[in-house]
């Protein structure tokens, strides 16, 4: 998703798309990992404001196909908070802020990943070792790529 610019939607479709392109077809259990090469601007200032967003719809529908976890490369899964504001404040009307984090459905999601670019785009499997923080809903996580030879 790296042609998208900062606030566009990740849907569904496109991951669909995405997925027939690679030639991949999600079995349950898979992890999906969105690369959007936002992970060049970590150490820049604007960078929580900056990324397009996965779409609750998106979310959801991987999750149909057995995701339980889903990762991205920019500050986080839905578009920036200030893009959503803006949005809300367009329409006149109360905005569902970060629909895809409230989308009620039992997955993890991983931000802030690096290195995507690295990889290829299917066929690796990645390891998880999240930090158990008591009583929180989120907390760091060293998410590693194993690459077959």
């Amino acid at each position: 998703m790296t042609a998208k610019v900062d606030g566009d939607a990740v849907t569904a479709d496109e991951v669909e798309a995405e997925l027939e392109r690679f030639g991949h077809e999600l079995q349950p259990f898979d992890i999906v990992l969105v690369r959007t090469g936002r992970d060049a601007f970590y150490d820049e200032p604007g960078y929580m404001a900056l990324g397009p967003g996965v779409t609750a719809e998106a979310t959801h529908w991987l999750y149909e196909r057995g995701v339980r976890v889903m990762g991205i490369d920019a500050w986080g899964w839905d578009a920036p908070l200030w893009m959503q504001a803006e949005e809300a404040k367009q329409r006149g009307e109360p905005g569902i802020f970060w629909a895809a984090h409230q989308a009620g459905l039992a997955y993890s999601q991983i931000e802030r990943l690096f290195n995507l670019g690295e990889l290829p785009p299917t066929g690796f499997t990645v390891a998880c070792f999240p930090l158990k923080v008591v009583g929180g809903s989120a907390g760091p996580t060293r998410a590693v790529a194993i690459l077959d030879d």
